[in-house]
């Protein structure tokens, strides 16, 4: 038995209402909720952030150092389309990257109906690797293409994956691909920006040095890709405490 459409009561089902104020007509709010929940869906954020939002993203009290990075957030959203430049979201495990990044694409999904996907890093390369195999159908072009042409991409855990030369050929197809046809991407890594070029070199010195620093960012996805990086997004820092530690020892209070 078919079940009959759901008709918008108000505007009999057009999609479009009028705008006393300059006598025009704009999208039906019934027509843009259904459009904000096709976009969630396809938007693949995964079920643990589900919940995340900015408006429930804590930045006081014992979090109040994250007060910058919410502000960042939210003038992003206010701000896109007509500055499009993205974000890298620099911090370590657990200071609340992901929840901003997911955060700003559902309000940019809900509130300006804009196209955004959600993918890990480290999944998105295992897809990529798995295209490769002759039983699998998709090819590497049908798994690229909706991260090449989505309006606004998150990336997350840039660098994540041990380097090589093809991990770092892959990145910079994608971050060049999307930088050439002007894409916002919004990414989070855990790794510091910092230069490994003060490291370099052969001598003793250079090499103890290499062994003793942590890891960065032009280390795991190679010095070019991370000054591409300067060209597409804005630098936002964000240090606290570790949220999953935080809420741990208050479960056991």
């Amino acid at each position: 038995m078919k079940v009959a459409a759901e008709v918008c009561p108000v505007y009999g089902g057009s999609g479009w209402k009028s705008s006393n104020a300059d006598r025009r007509v704009v999208r039906c709010d019934c027509r843009l909720k259904s459009r904000a929940a096709s976009l969630l869906t396809s938007a693949r954020i995964p079920k643990r952030y589900e919940h995340c939002e900015l408006s429930n993203f804590e930045f006081d009290g014992p979090h109040s150092n994250l007060m910058p990075a919410r502000m960042a957030a939210c003038k992003f959203v206010e701000e896109y389309p007509i500055d499009n430049a993205g974000l890298l979201l620099i911090g370590s495990i657990g200071v609340g990257k992901t929840h901003v990044a997911v955060g700003i694409i559902k309000e940019l999904i809900v509130s300006k109906g804009i196209p955004c996907l959600f993918y890990d890093y480290r999944e998105l390369l295992k897809q990529i690797q798995n295209s490769y195999n002759e039983s699998v159908k998709a090819t590497e072009l049908e798994v690229l293409r909706p991260v090449f042409d989505t309006e606004v991409l998150v990336l997350d855990e840039l660098g994540a994956v041990k380097p090589s030369e093809w991990v770092w050929d892959t990145v910079s197809l994608i971050l060049n691909t999307r930088y050439n046809d002007n894409r916002t991407t919004i990414i989070t890594t855990n790794y510091p920006d910092e230069s490994a070029r003060d490291s370099n070199g052969t001598s003793d010195f250079a090499r103890a040095h290499r062994a003793a620093r942590a890891e960065t960012l032009g280390d795991r996805i190679g010095e070019r890709m991370r000054s591409r990086l300067y060209d597409m997004c804005r630098i936002v820092k964000m240090e606290g405490a570790d949220f999953r530690q935080t809420f741990k020892s208050a479960s056991f209070r």
